[in-house]
């Protein structure tokens, strides 16, 4: 037998930016690379090219794509850009114009075309393989699911419809049979995400589809109920408060305390005066979002709530800004973060002819929001001192480890650090005894 010299796999670099929306495209578009045998590598200055995925739904995160394409071009010279910011390349082209290729968000197919112009692939039987899951970007345990894409709000400070479309549903046995691929590859959480979660199969006419031997309606409830049956803890993100989200907070209670659907709700309400909210072109009845968050945890009473908020919006007063801090001290949501408002070039917000809130009154109301929830964020950690819970760990370092509760969703809520009689590996689930708690995190021991 002769020799044969096996060429050396394509090396490519890879910048993932932006929301856990836009990390999933990251995560489709590296499957088709190692599917066609590239290599991943951590260095732009060995790479045959360099991908990055963009965010453009702020400025400041616009900036910050623009420096990353920056320091790829510098460090290489080959860079394809793709993701939300690729939807307005003469931004791109201006700052940046010896960049290769420029495509918008989900345009896997174009990013593929231009890796193959840039750097040719080998092809290796050996290096070809992929896991049936493809690949994530995210620890083993966890992994994000995409049930949508796009959305069909007309939100004036956002504009996200126009970056990635109108709402376009997966058929439910799409979304199933992804789903049970990650948890037989070792996933033990499943965040549901989407730009509109609660949407979820409006635009398919909640169209029937095959998963195993039964036929699934792609509706909101019938998805969460199949995904709950899967074996892995199952957390909803980005579900708008409309009416039909009463009959998956019944779900929830279903499941009990055990259950794999987690009594976790994140929901966008981004303020609560009706005056900033109707600027603001939320969609669903708002002025009524209290009353319904009552009502969900008289259903549901260990239910976690979790929620952003914009403060500083155009035309914001100081009445509006009391009205948003009265409601969360009677809302007390569990997990509550902010966000100054930042005007976005194309947002509806710009023409809306309202008044500028100063910089440093949106500072001074940020200060103020958060104190307000860090107070009672404080207060309903303390209140689950003595209780044990169950934890998933995030990461281990001898007997100390690291996770997280059924009511925390990684890198945005608060953590669980644990003490153990042995050594915890990331991905196991144990039942923690709370000893003490901070503002935002928990202590306790493994039990």
């Amino acid at each position: 037998m002769s020799d044969q010299t096996q060429t050396p796999a394509r090396k490519i670099s890879f910048v993932s930016l932006g929301c856990p929306k836009a990390l999933v495209d990251s995560e489709r578009i590296i499957t088709r690379l190692r599917a066609e045998g590239y290599e991943l590598t951590r260095s732009h200055a060995g790479a045959d090219a360099v991908v990055v995925n963009t965010c453009g739904f702020l400025d400041s995160a616009k900036a910050e794509s623009l420096a990353a394409i920056g320091a790829a071009l510098n460090e290489n010279g080959k860079v394809i850009v793709t993701g939300c910011m690729g939807a307005e390349p003469d931004q791109i082209m201006q700052a940046h114009p010896g960049v290769l290729a420029i495509t918008g968000p989900q345009a896997y197919e174009s990013v593929m075309e231009a890796v193959h112009q840039a750097a040719p692939p080998t092809h290796d039987p050996f290096v070809d393989l992929v896991p049936e899951q493809g690949i994530k970007l995210t620890p083993r345990h966890y992994a994000y699911l995409k049930i949508s894409e796009g959305c069909n709000n007309t939100c004036s400070f956002c504009i996200i419809p126009s970056l990635r479309g109108k709402l376009v549903s997966r058929p439910a046995g799409d979304v199933l049979r992804e789903a049970e691929k990650l948890v037989k590859a070792g996933v033990k959480e499943l965040l549901v995400i989407s730009q509109d979660t609660s949407a979820y199969g409006i635009d398919l006419r909640y169209a029937e589809s095959e998963f195993a031997d039964r036929s699934v309606r792609a509706k909101f409830l019938d998805l969460t109920r199949e995904l709950s049956n899967l074996g892995a803890w199952v957390r909803l993100h980005y579900v708008y408060p409309y009416p039909h989200v009463d009959e998956v907070v019944e779900l929830m209670a279903e499941s009990a305390a055990r259950g794999n659907l987690l009594p976790y709700l994140d929901i966008p309400f981004q303020h609560a005066s009706p005056k900033v909210l109707k600027a603001m072109k939320r969609p669903g009845n708002q002025e009524k979002t209290l009353e319904r968050v009552k009502a969900w945890r008289a259903i549901c009473p260990d239910l976690t709530l979790r929620s952003t908020f914009i403060v500083g919006f155009p035309g914001e007063t100081e009445e509006d800004f009391e009205m948003l801090l009265d409601w969360i001290g009677e809302a007390r949501l569990d997990r509550v973060g902010a966000f100054k408002y930042e005007p976005v070039k194309g947002a509806g917000a710009n023409d809306l002819g309202l008044p500028i809130v100063p910089d440093e009154v949106k500072e001074r109301r940020y200060k103020r929001f958060m104190e307000k929830q860090q107070v009672i964020s404080a207060q309903i950690l303390k209140n689950k001192v003595g209780k044990r819970l169950q934890v998933i760990i995030d990461s281990a370092d001898g007997l100390n480890a690291k996770g997280r509760s059924r009511a925390d969703a990684p890198e945005i809520d608060g953590n669980v650090f644990v003490t153990s009689r042995r050594p915890l590996r990331a991905g196991e689930i144990v039942t923690v005894k709370i000893d003490s708690a901070t503002p935002y995190d928990l202590h306790g021991t493994a039990v």
